[in-house]
């Protein structure tokens, strides 16, 4: 069983401000892009179809994301931390071969 201590020594001092705005501000969780890359080959559908499946996209915006990446060569499909970014690519990726050369990265939102 665990005592836990009366000192009133070791209580927080009430006429002691603490900022917790600036030590959020600071502690951020960096994101990161996942980019979409057009090829001749990776039909539209299937772009729609992932960026539903795995971006939980609307038809709507998927086929907006689609487009852009169509006429643009490149399209974000969304903006997650590191690791989520990271396995989004990958599931992508994976989901596109062998069938399709679609080409996903990732790189840090600014």
């Amino acid at each position: 069983m665990t005592r836990f201590s009366t000192d009133t020594e070791t209580l927080p001092r009430e006429d002691v401000e603490i900022d917790v705005a600036d030590d959020v501000k600071e502690r951020h969780v960096p994101m990161y892009k996942v980019i979409f890359h057009n090829d001749d080959k990776t039909t539209m559908d299937f772009v729609v179809f992932v960026l539903m499946r795995f971006f939980n996209h609307e038809v709507e915006e998927a086929v907006k994301i689609m487009l852009e990446v169509h006429e643009e060569g490149q399209g974000v499909a969304g903006v997650y931390p590191f690791e989520t970014a990271e396995f989004k690519r990958d599931q992508t990726i994976s989901a596109a071969r062998p069938t399709w050369p679609l080409m996903v990265t990732i790189e840090p939102d600014e």
